[in-house]
């Protein structure tokens, strides 16, 4: 079982530029004052982002990896569903790969931001990842 499977997240869009994914407010994902945990809340806007990144990725050639989150919680959220949105800002050359900067929103059932921010991933070439494992087993 996966995290998604666990958290009940499902893909409703998914292009190379915007992911759409969902994930029902239960008491499973509670922190201990009854609100949505922002922990939920994080794997479900990464998984869209990482989604995303899936969307660009030549599997024959490339990986993709999540690298950094800029997340801020603006609501709590308490029941109904959590609808995750992850849209391509831009992508940028990087050694090895590319970067891809994603703006990352959580809104609730209402149309209202529960939590934003960045999320940004990196498609890394095969070879690439060959290359760093070899020099991580040197060490």
């Amino acid at each position: 079982m996966t995290l998604l499977d666990t958290l009940h997240i499902t893909y409703d869009v998914v292009t190379p530029e915007h992911v759409e994914m969902s994930m029902p407010i239960s008491e499973e994902i509670y922190q201990p004052h009854g609100f949505l945990h922002g922990g939920a809340t994080l794997a479900l806007l990464e998984s869209c982002a990482s989604r995303g990144a899936e969307a660009r990725t030549d599997f024959d050639k490339e990986l993709p990896f999540g690298l950094e989150s800029d997340i801020r919680h603006k609501k709590p959220g308490k029941s109904g569903v959590l609808h995750g949105f992850a849209d391509l800002e831009h992508e940028d050359p990087s050694y090895g790969g590319r970067k891809q900067f994603w703006h990352v929103v959580a809104k609730d059932d209402a149309g209202d931001v529960v939590s934003e921010g960045t999320f940004i991933t990196k498609i890394v070439t095969k070879e690439r990842f060959a290359e760093k494992n070899r020099q991580r087993e040197q060490r």
